[in-house]
């Protein structure tokens, strides 16, 4: 199994798991707020770890796109935010967290399935003379 369907896989658990753990508390706009954010944070998240992994032997690249993915990120969260305003029936606050949660949930999973071919995880990037 590839890196990349290891880490989609997880992460759509972790989703769906954090998903039904919010689901009693919150009305129906913030249900589907917090459904809404799932369905866009996920795709974007999996297509940054893609190409993260893609590019992990390739030092200065793999850098740059790891500041592209972050870059988008929040460019996805400030458009959301923007779209918002033109969306009726999402709560804004429960889709906006959730968005971000979200996020950063799966950015920590991201050190767990990011491994460079022999195995090596972070500690490549010493050999990469990155300082």
């Amino acid at each position: 199994m590839t890196p990349t369907l290891r880490y989609s896989v997880t992460a759509l658990v972790a989703l769906l798991v954090l998903t039904a753990l919010l689901w009693p508390w919150l009305p129906e706009a913030g249900r589907r707020g917090v459904v809404a954010a799932g369905v866009v944070a996920y795709p974007v998240q999996v297509v940054s770890f893609a190409a993260l992994v893609r590019f992990w032997n390739q030092g200065r690249k793999f850098l740059l796109v790891w500041m592209g993915g972050t870059v988008l990120r929040m460019a996805v969260v400030l458009g959301v935010g923007l779209a918002l305003f033109r969306v009726e029936g999402l709560a804004p606050a429960p889709t906006l967290l959730s968005l971000a949660g979200f996020f950063f949930l799966f950015l920590l999973l991201e050190p767990w399935f990011l491994r460079a071919p022999g195995g090596r995880s972070f500690e490549a990037f010493g050999s990469w003379g990155v300082r």
